[in-house]
C-alpha cells in the first residue's frame, strides 16, 4: 500500500466553529452502526468537552473535493509497561459518499505520524466484530487483531452503583 498521504485530502483539526458539523458526522456514524444517537444533552457536552478550556478529546477533519468527507475523535491514554503515552481512536468515520476514495487511509496515516510527533509508543482501537471492511483496511495497514485481550466496560448505572457502595 502507497504510504503517501493522499494528496488530494486535507485533515485538520476541529475547532469551536466545527461544532455542528461535529455533532452532524457523530450522527451519521451513529446511524451506520446502528446505535441510538447522542440526544441534545449529550451532544452539548461532546461540544463542550472538545472545545471547551478543558478539553477532553481531539477531532482531526478529512476534507476532500472541499467537502467534509470524514473525522477521527482521539484521545490519549498511557501505557504502564511500556512508560509511554498511546494514542487511542474512539471513533473513525467516513461520509459514504466518500468511502473508497482514501479517506480513512489519509486519517489513519494522520494518526500514525500524530502519535509518532507525540511519542507515543503505540495507536489502538476498537471495531465491531459485524464491520468486516474496517476490519480488512487495519489488517492491510498493519492492523493486529488482539485476541488475548477482552473489552470490558462500567456502563454509568453500574458506576453509580459502584460508586455508592
Amino acid at each position: 500500500m502507497d504510504e503517501t498521504q493522499p494528496k488530494d485530502i486535507a485533515i485538520r483539526k476541529a475547532t469551536a466553529n466545527d461544532a455542528d458539523l461535529l455533532i452532524s458526522l457523530i450522527l451519521g456514524l451513529a446511524e451506520f452502526e446502528k446505535l441510538e444517537p447522542p440526544n441534545q444533552a449529550a451532544q452539548q457536552r461532546l461540544v463542550a468537552d472538545a472545545f471547551g478550556p478543558h478539553p477532553r478529546f481531539e477531532v482531526f477533519l478529512a476534507e476532500a473535493e472541499g467537502k467534509i468527507a470524514g473525522y477521527a475523535f482521539t484521545f490519549e491514554t498511557y501505557s504502564t509497561f511500556l512508560a509511554l503515552p498511546s494514542l487511542y481512536l474512539e471513533d473513525l468515520f467516513v461520509l459514504p459518499e466518500f468511502r473508497g476514495k482514501r479517506v480513512g487511509y489519509a486519517l489513519m496515516l494522520f494518526l500514525a505520524r500524530e502519535a509518532v510527533k507525540r511519542g507515543c509508543g503505540r495507536l489502538e482501537w476498537t471495531v465491531l466484530d459485524w464491520n468486516q471492511h474496517a476490519i480488512e483496511f487495519y489488517k492491510r495497514l498493519g492492523g493486529q487483531h488482539l485476541e488475548e485481550w477482552y473489552h470490558y466496560r462500567f456502563d454509568r448505572p453500574t458506576l453509580e452503583r459502584l460508586a455508592s457502595q
